[in-house]
């Protein structure tokens, strides 16, 4: 995995501080808006594009399930218009346009609402919001960008045979909240990947750059870790909680999904932990190489310490005229030699005390017990 720089994400209400609840401000970066509208049953399916909400009237009712893809969110008045087609609640279609919602369920009168958080195709472990509205017969998914994208359960649509094909519009929303849970595995095998990486290198290299790669990962589990919480919770509501648009037979494959979601959340958490002990395993490594370096250094001080002294003593200015004590080895033939054989021995047994002991080179066995 390429190393990354990562920021937080910053959170911008766009309706002002006293607006009334259902004001919809768009976001100025938003994507423009696509809708795809896909009708099928077990017979027969039939997809398009359209650019009006007006398009929709031929399509409602004439369909087992009806399914509203609305890819981008810069057009406010056309998803106002799809929204009072279908009677949404303003609450439910504030917090589509506002997309920094966490991921929950709601109950209205005539749908159900869900918010969920995808793994999109960017750079950065960012999520992007995915709302579902499931009605009787029908399913509506807004998502801000075409990172995020449905083909796949599209493909699954296509075939004649799939279950989902047969089943009723909960079964479509199970499959888009089991898309959006699978997608976390990929980028969740990468970072597994990058911390085995530098795992091999936390200990034998001193790279500077490692903290940094660390922190980032770090970061990333962080953001993954606020983006999956919310969405067990909710699975684990649509589980347990009695909705009158989820069947039976689909709490079966919701209840697959929460046990991603729960084992998405322990993958995450062990990663962090290891993370975390990679971080604390490379600033013990370099604390220790640098003990041993400095180790070495105070050794090699400590050797000229006695040098020093012996030097500065043959370095006085004594006058052995005067008294025959006053180094009387500045007259001997080798009193030169013999004050470097003198240091030499000093050395030299200094190293020798050192090993023994322990301090340099190999540390001394213990004896065996007994």
């Amino acid at each position: 995995m390429s190393r990354r720089r990562l920021k937080l994400r910053r959170v911008r209400r766009r309706s002002p501080p006293g607006a009334p609840p259902g004001t919809l401000i768009a976001d100025p970066q938003a994507g423009p808006s696509r809708v795809r509208v896909v009708g099928y049953g077990p017979d027969r399916i039939e997809s398009a594009d359209i650019v009006r909400a007006a398009q929709l009237d031929d399509w409602i009712g004439a369909w087992p399930v009806l399914w509203v893809d609305v890819e981008g969110l810069a057009d406010v008045d056309l998803i106002q218009a799809i929204a009072r087609l279908f009677q949404l609640h303003d609450l439910a279609l504030e917090d589509v346009i506002n997309t920094h919602q966490r991921a929950k369920v709601e109950d209205y009168v005539d749908h159900l609402f869900l918010v969920t958080r995808a793994i999109g195709n960017g750079e950065l472990a960012a999520t992007e919001q995915v709302t579902l509205f499931l009605g009787r017969d029908f399913v509506l998914t807004f998502h801000e960008t075409g990172g995020w994208n449905l083909d796949r359960v599209r493909e699954r649509l296509a075939r004649s045979q799939s279950v989902i094909r047969r089943a009723g519009p909960d079964h479509l929303a199970y499959a888009v909240l089991d898309t959006v849970v699978d997608g976390y595995f990929p980028l969740l095998e990468a970072l597994g990947e990058s911390i085995e990486a530098l795992e091999e290198h936390a200990v034998a290299d001193d790279d500077p750059q490692i903290v940094g790669r660390v922190h980032s990962i770090k970061h990333e589990l962080l953001l993954l870790r606020r983006a999956v919480w919310p969405q067990r919770e909710m699975l684990n509501a649509l589980i347990r909680d009695r909705f009158e648009y989820i069947g039976e037979p689909v709490r079966v494959y919701l209840r697959d999904c929460y046990d991603h979601c729960v084992q998405l959340m322990d993958t995450i958490e062990t990663y962090r932990d290891v993370a975390s002990g990679l971080m604390e395993l490379h600033l013990a490594s370099v604390s220790n190489r640098m003990n041993e370096t400095m180790k070495v250094l105070t050794v090699i001080a400590t050797i000229f310490i006695p040098l020093s002294v012996i030097t500065g003593i043959y370095g006085m200015n004594f006058d052995t005229g005067i008294s025959p004590w006053n180094q009387p080895e500045l007259h001997w033939y080798l009193g030169y030699p013999f004050a470097l054989g003198l240091m030499l021995a000093v050395a030299v047994v200094m190293l020798w005390y050192f090993r023994r002991k322990g301090w340099i080179g190999r540390p001394r066995r213990p004896p065996p017990a007994g």
